[in-house]
């Protein structure tokens, strides 16, 4: 069963946190199962950093067929986020005013204007209840920020590997992966493919925050203990930045990267604490073990300050990615968890 995709166009001036404001925009999304008459059904699924609108291509252990969110059973939507270069509305798109690509004048774009622009779209599918909203690290921090403006509509919350305030360590790993695009000759061209080789740096920087030392240790050893020059890890690094190159745009990434950045529940709403106090869903909050990037502190904090919420943690030799990869130890403990709510029937 392939999600079904769709492109929601919002024909309006849209408002932006910074003050600036996009002329329309256009958001990409998929559907997937049949939805309920009484809409007792419906997953909400929200994508990390470089994600697409098809959940079931990058979470395929956790949504799809034959997985715990089984289109069998749930309907399941998933959009892609304004700047992305999955089909939403992002820098490569033609600016109305200009009949010109954005390019480096795209504005900035705050998770606050994506969970915005994906209530525009819940609005336009008259959704008015949603069973569970779930995301990992940027799709965590989109799922919290709307269980604060929204405080009603969902039953459930699933916050994986992500926080309630972007850390100054993970900004400084964005700024330096930002460093590397600028870094890079055709950064300031006004073409799709600019600063696309800064961007395989970037991308290669990113990866060590994905993943860790144990990590590398295992994956990535030595082919024998007398090299001096050809590693494992030299051209794993160089594969990944190549293979990005292939499916991203150094624009997108740039804009995405910003929007990280932005997260803090807390701004002009009284502090974090005050706005975790502001969640009135059931939520679960998974941390990993090995993530160096989001830390588990910052899960337990979340678990500590959300009025209704569970802390679980799960073991990786992946660090962050953990939460792309370990399916297995994510759907039992999900599972358990919705079965001690009774939240949902599973199978």
């Amino acid at each position: 069963m392939q999600p079904e995709k769709k492109v929601f166009k919002y024909p309006y001036s849209f408002s932006l946190e910074s003050g600036q404001t996009l002329p329309g925009f256009e958001l990409a999304y998929t559907t997937s199962g049949t939805r309920a008459e009484n809409d007792d059904n419906i997953v909400w699924v929200c994508h990390a950093l470089t994600g697409s609108a098809n959940a079931s291509e990058w979470w395929d252990g956790l949504v799809g067929p034959n997985t715990h969110f089984d289109p069998s059973r749930h309907f399941v939507v998933c959009a892609n986020v304004l700047g992305s270069a999955y089909g939403s509305t992002g820098p490569l798109s033609v600016d109305p005013l200009t009949k010109q690509p954005y390019y480096h004048d795209f504005p900035n774009v705050t998770v606050r204007d994506v969970v915005n622009a994906l209530d525009l779209l819940r609005q336009e599918l008259e959704i008015k209840r949603i069973k569970v909203c779930l995301g990992g690290s940027l799709g965590g921090q989109q799922s919290l920020e709307w269980a604060i403006q929204q405080p009603d509509l969902f039953d459930e919350l699933i916050l994986i590997a992500t926080n309630a305030v972007h850390s100054s360590w993970g900004i400084a790993f964005n700024e330096s992966q930002r460093m590397a695009i600028q870094a890079d000759t055709t950064w300031q061209r006004k073409s799709p493919d600019a600063g696309l080789l800064g961007m395989a740096a970037a991308r290669s920087f990113a990866l060590l925050s994905y993943r860790n030392y144990d990590t590398y240790n295992f994956t990535q050893a030595r082919d024998n203990p007398d090299q001096t020059d050809e590693f494992r890890a030299s051209s794993y690094q160089r594969y990944q930045g190549d293979k990005f190159m292939k499916r991203f745009n150094a624009f997108s990434y740039w804009t995405l990267s910003k929007m990280m950045d932005t997260h803090n529940v807390g701004r002009n709403r009284g502090g974090i604490v005050n706005a975790l106090g502001k969640v009135k869903t059931k939520t679960l909050v998974l941390g990993i073990k090995s993530d160096m990037l989001f830390p588990v502190v910052e899960q337990q904090f979340l678990a500590r300050h959300i009025p209704d919420a569970e802390y679980q943690e799960i073991d990786s030799l992946y660090g962050h990615d953990g939460f792309l990869i370990e399916y297995k130890q994510l759907t039992q403990i999900i599972k358990a968890w919705q079965e001690s709510k009774g939240k949902l029937e599973v199978a």
